[in-house]
């Protein structure tokens, strides 16, 4: 459905291959991970006398300032330097900004390693530049990973899949069913380009877990996530695909964006608010056209009010709201009754 390259896929005849692991945070971690022992061993065979630590301090890896926590996360647990990169004015990692700090971070020794993009960023739902940052990480051999955790349930439908135009660059990707494909939490799809890189920064055998069928058994998922065991998760996705079919998931998803669009005219049609930026999926970023302070206690009355409940973030030095659809039941009259709820609170605030 997401029509990914060939090399994904186990049944290509190559190393890709998939997972599911428990959430988006997992999936970035496991890559990183992976790509941190990759080049752990790749610097190991120029300099055998160098210690591990050492080698590792020189790592650095990269994300955007719009990406979610858990990739700022995943750089603590596996002690790799993180640096979030500014983005453009549509909060989005352009090329040109990975590129230059690529090269400033090499003239002063360190070794890029991994880059996190991300196709619908919880702040904002941005979209990186793929096809700009896609050449830059082949070219300097950097393991790219992409976190579409949210958005990537989107791409089974023909409309928004060229927003994944770039993928074929990738080492790793990761959308979550749970979030937006009608499956129950937890449930997230990892596809890797080459899964001996995930299994050898992960397999240790001790006696106790060696088995006759040793080496035969292919995948060995004890090797691919970070516990030993996991929860089998897909057999409630295969009931869901079953269930629903490609066409009614298509449709589920588009019925949200419709609804989301809905509410972005209702916001363009009261001058007291503004977007703050493109609407694309079902994530409309919205504020008054007054100070953050107005803005932080308008959510605090909408919250208290208790009838609808918003998000907000601080998206590049200013405070947003963040209205999203997510529920298959949502509908346009509850777009409309959400609509009455903010616009009653504004009032107040306002006075």
């Amino acid at each position: 459905m997401l029509e990914l390259p060939p090399h994904f896929l186990s049944s290509s005849g190559g190393k890709g291959g998939g997972v599911i692991q428990g959430a988006a945070s997992e999936a970035t971690l496991v890559a990183l991970l992976s790509a941190r022992t990759k080049f752990l061993h790749k610097m190991k065979r120029d300099n055998t006398e160098m210690e591990d630590g050492v080698i590792m301090s020189k790592f650095v890896a990269y994300t955007s300032d719009q990406a979610h926590s858990s990739v700022e996360r995943a750089g603590l647990i596996a002690a790799v330097k993180m640096r979030q990169l500014e983005t453009d004015d549509k909060c989005a990692l352009r090329g040109r900004t990975l590129q230059r700090a690529i090269d400033s971070d090499k003239e002063k020794g360190l070794v890029p390693i991994f880059v996190c993009a991300t196709l619908g960023t919880m702040t904002s739902c941005a979209f990186d530049n793929l096809l700009e940052i896609g050449p830059i990480c082949e070219k300097e051999e950097i393991w790219l990973h992409i976190d579409a955790a949210y958005a990537g349930s989107a791409f089974i439908c023909p409309e928004f899949r060229p927003i994944l135009n770039g993928v074929e660059y990738a080492m790793s990707f990761n959308v979550s069913p749970h979030k937006w494909m009608q499956v129950n939490f937890d449930c997230s799809t990892m596809w890797v380009k080459d899964s001996t890189l995930i299994s050898d920064a992960f397999t240790v055998d001790p006696l106790y877990l060696k088995h006759e069928k040793q080496g035969q058994v292919m995948p060995d998922y004890r090797h691919w996530t970070i516990p030993f065991g996991s929860r089998f998760r897909s057999l409630k996705l295969w009931f869901v695909l079953r269930l629903f079919g490609q066409k009614r998931l298509q449709e589920c998803i588009k019925k949200d964006v419709r609804l989301a669009h809905e509410f972005k005219n209702l916001v363009l049609s009261d001058e007291r608010f503004e977007l703050f930026c493109e609407v694309t999926l079902g994530l409309v970023c919205f504020r008054l056209k007054r100070s953050d302070e107005a803005n932080e206690r308008l959510l605090k009355a909408i919250n208290e009010d208790r009838r609808i409940h918003i998000v907000p973030s601080w998206t590049k030095g200013t405070y947003v709201l963040r209205f999203a659809i997510c529920s298959s039941q949502t509908t346009s009259e509850d777009i409309l009754f959400a609509w009455k709820v903010i616009t009653e609170m504004a009032d107040l605030v306002l006075k």
